[in-house]
């Protein structure tokens, strides 16, 4: 496994890698490595003959207010997670490798991007598109790799690769969780034991989604409001926002009719938690 920390090195593995007409999987990270991203990076190798990941803690998607300091930083973890995975190439820049210091341009999605985590976390998705299309325009994959735990993201890197033509698939894979139900992220390592007792308050609040809609209920907002007493009535959480959205174009859905997303962000104290499910009404 090749350690890179300049965009120089990584381009010249990349292009040894392209001569040999190896397919580029790649998966695109902040570290705090947990098995959701070992499960990507797992697909990558399945899938691809040379397997990238990037570590990169990206400050231009996080707010003034935001634990882009706190985000938890365990590289050498990390690395020793990776080398068992059999990873090719680790790409491991500074900011200042990134980002000049008079970098002056960045990506926008306008749509997908505004609604969500994009109306209470303003400048976030255009980090992600910026440090994203930096990214491919780097590593240049066949393929990269993300979870559904992200669900906006997802949709958001998707629009942006459709948009601007980048020649690279996007494969979502399904949200990981623990044997408690909470989605792995890597913001679980803030929460004590309280706390992760609390945050099984956002997979509780999806079963019950889950199990209305399977039982007939149609009206977005007989469900939402629902989820919110349930939410509430733990004293830790603080909710962000609850809602029922179209699964292409993310906006709420007056009437569930077929397949949408029950999408969700709660703070358990100072910890922002986000999760998903998707839900069909038309499935028994």
């Amino acid at each position: 496994m090749v350690i890179a920390k300049t965009i120089k090195h990584v381009r010249k593995i990349i292009f040894a890698a392209k001569q040999k007409n190896k397919t580029i999987g790649f998966v695109p990270t902040m570290g705090a490595l947990h098995y959701g991203h070992l499960s990507l990076v797992r697909a990558a190798r399945k899938n691809c003959d040379f397997v990238v990941v990037s570590i990169f803690i990206n400050p231009t998607q996080f707010g003034p207010k935001e634990d882009f300091r706190k985000y938890p930083r365990q590289f050498n973890q990390d690395k020793r997670l990776l080398e068992i995975e059999k990873v090719d190439l680790v790409f491991y820049p500074s900011a200042a490798e990134m980002y000049l210091k008079d970098s002056s341009t960045y990506i926008k999605e306008v749509y997908l991007s505004e609604p969500l985590c994009g109306s209470t976390r303003p400048g976030h998705f255009r980090g992600v598109c910026t440090v994203v299309a930096k990214l491919f325009n780097i590593i240049e994959p066949d393929i990269a790799y993300f979870g559904q735990k992200d669900y906006q993201q997802a949709r958001v890197v998707k629009r942006m690769v459709r948009d601007l033509n980048f020649p690279v698939k996007i494969k979502i894979f399904p949200t990981l969780r623990e044997r408690s139900g909470l989605a792995m992220s890597s913001r679980n390592a803030y929460l004590d034991q309280k706390a992760r007792g609390d945050a099984l308050v956002l997979f509780e609040s999806l079963k019950l989604a889950k199990k209305l809609v399977k039982e007939g209920e149609r009206d977005p907002k007989k469900i939402i409001n629902k989820i919110r007493k349930l939410i509430i009535s733990i004293k830790n959480a603080k909710i962000d926002y609850v809602k029922i959205v179209d699964v292409e174009n993310l906006r709420p859905v007056d009437k569930i009719k077929a397949k949408v997303a029950v999408v969700l962000a709660v703070y358990i104290g100072k910890i922002r938690l986000i999760d998903n499910v998707l839900v069909d009404a038309n499935s028994n």
